[in-house]
């Protein structure tokens, strides 16, 4: 008898493949990165990502939202406001984005 603890292989590979399949999903690792640092409004946010069009940034923002991950919170005007701020969720995320990064920054410098 082997002992080597046994699991179900297969839902571990199911759970991996949709945490990348969201996370790897172009700018948003970037946009919850960006968030980390507090809550941001829209415009800050196009100006934190560089490089993403105000469309994509909407789109991204919307799922991130409907994923739990991310709040949006409307305040109330003259003029509204919108800030959008990590969820409970989102900030789960702290410890495995910081050991990605530091991964990235040991294993993928100047590639």
């Amino acid at each position: 008898m082997s002992s080597e603890p046994t699991h179900a292989p297969r839902a571990c590979d199911a759970a991996l493949a949709r945490a990348f399949g969201f996370l790897g999903k172009r700018w948003n690792g970037m946009i919850l990165a960006t968030l980390l640092a507090g809550p941001a409004g829209f415009a800050d946010m196009r100006r934190a990502v560089t490089g993403i069009s105000d469309s994509v940034l909407s789109e991204r923002l919307s799922g991130l939202t409907d994923a739990g991950l991310v709040e949006r919170h409307v305040g109330e005007g003259p003029p509204v406001t919108v800030q959008y701020r990590l969820s409970p969720a989102g900030l789960a995320l702290l410890p495995a984005l910081q050991e990605l990064t530091k991964w990235a920054q040991d294993n993928l410098a100047d590639r």
